[in-house]
């Protein structure tokens, strides 16, 4: 590769800039950067890993399904099209990759100060070698010299995930996933490394348009005849048995509220029916789907999938953009959330049964102290999730610790989570993660709040071992208790 202005990862990225605090951040920074990482939650496609193949090129993997950057282009004029990104008529769209990323590279600018920038700062030097920031002028000389690397072995998706340095790896699946993947890699022994999570959305929210198809995907993959509601939760609770035995740690569950409120069976079966009919009214079909909320966590308190709930996301906020290209292409806007009211009647049938364990996650920022912290700092059952989406910045991170901790502390939250596509981007998002951590925590013992072992002592459980014990399996939580 053509030699460039010496671009390179300043040793001190995302720590404070205080000189009394900064030295001590190094410190606590030092015992945890080379710790395996947890990854437990994230969609990453396991069929990338069961198979190993080479990446395609540049663009494909770091581009087109990176919604953070395509989002951040759209907003400044860039078309879909010229991304890359399909349409669902098969229309005509930009299929060179190497335009797609000059496309990308020469608007490098656009994504100065976002956390965006910092993980592909990450990836591209430390991952890829890259040694000069794109541009318009680089933009070709960068393609070169990365599709040069992706075509070679030690950058497959396999040796990639061993360099990364990653223990585990949990995946987001359809209730109705074959998990051949899966299956495919536990036959390769990694059974233990990249394992499912169990993600029911399409049969809980009865009025989306494909609804009825999922619903006869369920009948052929659980083997249970639905002819009516009961005979529905026999066929997730069947799912979630299959996801159990393949591994699976948790279940995951993107909501648009908090609200968990139970229905009668039989205002649950009248539902469920004019659901099958296709006239289900929107009350109803929330209604219902807060009813499998609370259902899910009596189905947990007895399988011992971990339970977490992504709620207050208004999904595919433009229809036109919907209608065009499908869901998930980056139209996602948060929402206010009511977690106190929302999650009672949850709370108070399971909040303290010991088989439960719920992680709860917010885009909705105002809810970390007044809502979050208070229900994890009580409820046995319940912790907190990092810092997610429009959150999983530095600053957002930093607003995190010093939201919770007074009330929930470090050990009711249960470690970062990445929930990224980007497969390369793993490393570099728990790298600031842990960066952000030790800024926090040198804080503290700069005020005389901890003392130093204290503080690398804690660094260490929020990196590694909390995620582990939060996302153990039933038959390896008392090993990992113990290690």
């Amino acid at each position: 590769m053509t030699s460039g202005p010496g671009w390179s990862l300043h040793p001190d990225r995302a720590l404070p800039s205080d000189p009394v605090v900064r030295p001590l951040a190094r410190e606590i920074l030092a015992a945890t950067e080379r710790l395996p990482i947890v990854s437990m939650h994230g969609h990453v496609d396991a069929g990338v890993l069961a198979r190993d193949e080479p990446f395609a090129d540049p663009a494909s993997l770091l581009v087109i399904p990176d919604h953070y950057l395509v989002r951040m282009l759209v907003s400044q004029g860039v078309p879909h099209d010229d991304l890359g990104v399909p349409r669902l008529d098969g229309g005509a769209v930009q299929t060179d990759p190497r335009e797609i990323w000059r496309t990308f590279a020469s608007r490098w600018h656009l994504f100065r100060g976002t956390p965006t920038r910092y993980w592909l700062e990450h990836v591209l030097v430390d991952v890829f070698g890259v040694d000069e920031r794109p541009s318009a002028d680089s933009a070709d000389r960068l393609y070169d010299h990365l599709a040069d690397r992706l075509a070679a072995p030690e950058f497959r998706p396999r040796a990639l995930f061993d360099r990364f340095g990653i223990e585990v790896l949990s995946t987001t699946d359809a209730a109705t996933s074959t998990l051949a993947d899966h299956a495919a890699l536990a036959a390769d022994g990694w059974r233990d490394r990249v394992v499912p999570t169990f993600r029911p959305d399409a049969l809980f929210h009865v009025d989306r348009a494909a609804w009825r198809d999922d619903l006869r995907l369920l009948e052929e993959r659980s083997g249970i005849a639905i002819h009516g509601y009961p005979d529905f939760v026999r066929a997730v609770e069947a799912r979630r048995a299959t996801f159990v035995a393949a591994g699976a740690r948790s279940s995951d569950h993107g909501h648009l509220s908090a609200d968990a409120t139970p229905l009668s069976v039989r205002e649950a079966g009248r539902v469920f029916d004019e659901a099958r009919l296709g006239t289900v009214s929107a009350a109803d079909a929330a209604a219902f789907s807060a009813h499998m909320l609370f259902e899910t966590a009596r189905m947990a308190s007895e399988d011992g999938l971990v339970l977490q709930l992504h709620p207050g996301v208004l999904r595919d906020h433009d229809h036109g953009v919907v209608g065009v290209r499908g869901p998930d292409v980056g139209y996602d806007i948060p929402v206010p959330t009511d977690y106190v009211h929302g999650l009672r009647p949850l709370l108070e049938a399971f909040g303290h049964h010991p088989g439960l364990r719920m992680v709860l996650f917010t885009v909705d920022e105002d809810t970390f102290s007044r809502e979050l912290a208070p229900l994890a700092g009580v409820y046995p059952a319940v912790r907190l999730g990092a810092p997610w989406w429009f959150l999983d910045t530095p600053d957002g991170m930093r607003r995190f610790r010093e939201a919770v901790t007074d009330t929930a502390g470090f050990y009711n939250t249960t470690g970062f989570v990445d929930d990224t596509r980007a497969f390369c981007s793993i490393p570099a998002r728990h790298d600031l993660a842990r960066r952000v951590d030790a800024g926090h925590l040198a804080r503290l013992v700069a005020e005389h709040r901890l003392d130093l072992d204290e503080a690398i002592e804690t660094a260490v459980d929020l990196a590694y071992r909390i995620p582990r014990e939060a996302y153990a399996s039933r038959t390896t939580a008392s090993a990992y208790q113990n290690a």
